[in-house]
This record gives structure tokens, C-alpha cells and sequence, in this order.
């Protein structure tokens, strides 16, 4: 199953045993691999000729050699709470894996069963919650959006009570590092400054390397710095898609600046600033508008928990850093949207004008974006039949025709560049549902043929045209809750 070429490791068990548990998966009954990701093997340097070698790793029934299954122990802010159970409580991190390219992999098996973190969970994850990760984490990685990544998911047969009696699954997620900022919050708040330099020093020799000879203090405020800029773009391409997160409580922040943890996420269909996509957040904490606050804010825990070891005006610059990197990245990455290739001081008003627009009138945000990026090949109906009231397209048309006036490229090449940012296909939640719906009856060809659909985001494909149409009544305002 592996290549000759790839290196087995387990790195995080260097740290203080304080941050893990040894915890062996509890087995699935009758596990089947239902999905694999063939390319994504194929880039970590993995064999694929036969996916169902992986079944027994999927379903906690077979260990290779050189895994060491482990529960992380974290803590975190949850909706602005500081909670000190938390910790891996249905996923163990397997091993590690250094590919042909150099390039890490952490392996994380989630739904193996209990640990001494799941509180008053199961251990176990459900198989439409699962199929929602793997479709989420594939969909975004297609955007080029930084994501943990989905390697391959096992259904089984034993029941799991949530709502009603559904059935288990387990994802592999792969990424670089499943270091959180919770992990710091940890080392702080419980085991002083000798384990969080160690987690520290952990961080920066594996995935900052070029960090690891500068002194000290120069070492650990460039790296809160970039860690701080890195969460800045992430959310600032969250907010230009459409993307709603739903739990972006500090234990679900990703150290390497990756979207983590898939819970009741969902893009936008009919643009709403205020828009809550997790039924559980009653006061909109993580709405749609609130979450570049939110970011910043948990870069602020990250610092409160890193000030024992920093010098705080260290920790105060790099903090001020997160709004500069979020301002310059979603300033350029909506002018790119909207085919600007000009810098103009109007530019500002004319983006926050036209969310203004989307969210008074409910426009579909794909879809207008979309049709902005072939309106001098199709005209400006792509546009203005988005709108009840025709006039209010009209007149922003009119106003984005002036601003165009002053760009120097052609209207060929302009919308070509525009329709590489704006993409046509997106996860959107009724398709999920769709996919969901068969996969419980045994059908996963359709996930399958969604998830081929979303790897080519921004690529015409005439013969999925369905997969691009706004999403029926029924399936405009799926409730979606944290239980998986």
C-alpha cells in the first residue's frame, strides 16, 4: 500500500505526553470504503490500486506498522467560553507521512470511538455529517482555499443515536498539522512556560523552518506574525466565496491558517449578511458578517496564551497585522471578483455598495458574480434576471460600466481572469442533502459525481449545468446543527 519513497513518523508524541492519550480505535462492524480520494493518495505518495486495502484502517480494525494511535489533548473558547474538557473525543491522529515532495501528512481517523476526551459523546461520527466533510474539504481545496483534506471515508453498519438512529462512519483527514490553537490555550492555562516553549519549538521546526535559527523573541513573534496573517487571508477568502463556517470556536482554528473542522458550514445561496448557518448559535456569534471579528478575536486568545513566553509588544504588533492582511487580501481578491485590474480610490465604495445591493435585494451571490464574469458575451440578463426590481441592476451596471472605463484590458481577457475567481460550482447545501439522501440508501455514485463536479469550480462544464442552478425552496434553508 505505501511507496519505498515515503517516511513514517509520528512527531507529535516528541511533545509532552501531557498533550496526548494512547487509544486504540473501537471497530466498525463490517466497514467499507465508500469513497477514496485517488489523486490525493497519489500526491502523498500512496499507492491506489486498491482502495479497499484501507478498509480495516478505516474501520479501527487493523493498525499498519508504525501507527501509534493518539487522542490530542487541547482546550479552547467555545461561543467565547473557556472550556478546559476539550480534546480529540471521536478522532485519533495515526501517524504522520513525509511524501516523495517532502511535503508532511498528519493521519486522523474521526469516528474511532471513545477517548478519555469524549465527555459525554460516543466517540463516533455519523455518515451524513462525514459525507458533508469530505464533499466540504474537496470543495474548498478545489476554490483554492486552504483546507485539511479528505483521503478516503468507510460506512458501516452500527447504529449511532443522534436525533434518531443513524448510521456510523469515519473520515481520514489529512493536512499538515491538526495543531489548533486550543493546543496553545493548553500549554498555557495548565502546564506553564516549559511545555508551551515545547509546543512552540514543535511548530516552528516542523512547519517553519526557516524560523528555527533566529533568536528567540525574533523567532516567536515572526512566527505569531505570520500565524496571525495566515488566519487573516483564510477568513478574508472565506468572506469572498460565500462561506460560512458555523463553529469558529478557538479549539476548531487551524496553527497553519487551514480551514478545520467541518460542523454546520454552508455557503451562501441568496446573499445575507447576517446570515447563521448553525441552528445551535442563537445569538449569531458566527454569522456570516461576524466572522472576520471572530478571527481576530481568537488571535487574541492565541496571543493571551503565548504572552508567558513573548515580549507583549511583540505580541501586540503581530496582532495589529491581522487586520492590515485581512483588508489587503479581501480588498484585491473582490477587485479580482469584479475584474479591476486598476487600483482606484472609489474601489472600496463601489465593493461594499454592491454587497449592500446583494443582501437588500436576496441575490444569489454566486450566480451574480458569475454572470458578471461573461457579461460582454452574454449580455446583461445573466444579471439583471437575478433581480425582482430590474432597475437597481440597471443602475449598478451602469455605474460598474463607468469604473470599467478605466481599465486598459479587454472585455475577452477581463472576464476570462474574472470567471478564474468567480466560480460557477459550489457546495451548496441542498446539493449535500441530495447526496446524502442516496448515500443512506447505498448509492454513493452521485456523491462521487458531485465531488468530480466540485474539483473543476470554476470550468464551464455544460453537461453539470444542474449542479450550478440556486437551490430549490425546499433547500434554501436546510437546518443544519453541530451534531455529527
Amino acid at each position: 500500500m505505501t511507496d519505498q519513497k515515503i517516511e513514517i513518523e509520528h512527531r507529535y508524541l516528541e511533545l509532552p505526553d501531557s498533550f496526548y492519550t494512547r487509544v486504540k480505535p473501537s471497530p466498525l462492524k463490517e466497514g467499507r470504503i465508500v469513497c477514496f480520494n485517488a489523486p490525493l493518495a497519489q500526491a502523498m505518495g500512496f499507492q491506489a490500486t486498491d482502495p479497499s486495502d484501507w478498509a480495516g484502517v478505516g474501520s479501527g480494525t487493523e493498525l499498519l506498522e508504525g501507527m501509534d494511535p493518539v487522542a490530542m489533548k487541547y482546550t479552547g473558547h467555545q461561543f467565547g467560553v473557556y472550556n478546559p474538557e476539550l480534546g480529540d473525543g471521536r478522532g485519533l491522529l495515526l501517524w504522520e507521512t513525509v511524501g516523495p515532495d517532502g511535503r508532511r501528512w498528519d493521519w486522523h481517523l474521526k469516528g474511532a470511538g471513545m477517548t478519555p476526551y469524549s465527555r459525554f459523546g460516543d466517540g463516533r461520527a455519523v455518515l451524513r455529517s462525514t459525507i458533508r466533510e469530505y464533499l466540504c474539504s474537496e470543495a474548498m481545496a478545489g476554490l483554492g482555499i486552504p483546507t485539511t483534506r479528505a483521503l478516503f471515508m468507510v460506512s458501516a453498519r452500527d447504529p449511532v443515536r443522534r436525533e434518531s438512529i443513524e448510521t456510523a462512519a469515519t473520515l481520514l483527514r489529512v493536512t499538515q498539522s491538526h495543531i489548533r490553537f486550543g493546543h496553545f490555550e493548553f500549554a498555557a492555562h495548565h502546564h506553564g512556560e516549559k511545555a508551551l516553549r515545547s509546543l512552540l519549538e514543535h511548530v516552528i521546526g516542523l512547519h517553519y523552518p526557516e524560523l528555527a535559527e533566529l533568536p528567540e523573541q525574533e523567532r516567536y513573534q515572526r512566527w505569531y506574525q505570520e500565524t496571525v496573517e495566515r488566519t487573516a487571508r483564510l477568513i478574508a477568502d472565506w468572506q469572498a466565496v460565500g462561506f460560512c463556517h458555523g463553529v469558529m470556536n478557538s479549539d476548531n482554528m487551524s496553527i497553519i491558517g487551514e480551514t478545520f473542522d467541518y460542523g454546520p458550514f454552508a455557503f451562501l445561496d441568496d446573499f445575507d449578511a447576517g446570515y447563521i448557518c448553525n441552528h445551535t448559535d442563537q445569538g449569531g456569534r458566527y454569522a456570516y458578517n461576524r466572522q472576520p471579528n471572530v478571527g481576530f478575536v481568537n488571535c487574541q486568545y492565541l496571543a493571551n496564551a503565548l504572552v508567558p513566553v513573548m515580549n507583549e509588544d511583540d505580541v501586540r504588533r503581530g496582532l495589529r497585522n491581522y487586520e492590515i492582511a485581512y483588508n489587503q487580501r479581501f480588498l484585491q481578491t473582490m477587485r479580482n471578483k469584479l475584474g479591476l485590474a486598476k487600483e482606484s480610490e472609489t474601489d472600496l465604495s463601489l465593493i461594499m455598495d454592491t454587497f449592500s445591493m446583494l443582501h437588500e435585494h436576496s441575490i444569489d451571490y454566486t450566480l451574480f458574480f458569475r454572470g458578471l464574469s461573461s457579461l460582454s458575451a452574454n449580455g446583461r440578463a445573466s444579471v439583471r434576471n437575478l433581480f425582482v426590481d430590474r432597475s437597481v441592476a440597471d443602475e449598478w451596471l451602469s455605474r460598474y460600466q463607468e469604473r470599467l472605463e478605466e481599465e486598459e484590458v479587454s472585455d475577452e481577457k477581463r472576464e476570462a481572469g474574472m470567471r478564474a475567481v468567480n466560480p460557477k460550482y459550489i457546495l451548496r447545501n441542498y446539493l449535500a442533502q441530495k447526496v446524502i439522501m442516496e448515500a443512506q440508501n447505498g448509492d454513493y455514485e452521485p456523491m462521487e459525481r458531485l465531488l468530480a463536479v466540485l474539483t473543476r469550480p470554476f470550468d464551464e462544464q455544460p453537461e453539470n449545468e444542474e449542479f450550478a442552478a440556486p437551490p430549490p425552496d425546499w433547500g434554501k434553508h436546510l437546518n443544519i446543527s453541530c451534531s455529527s
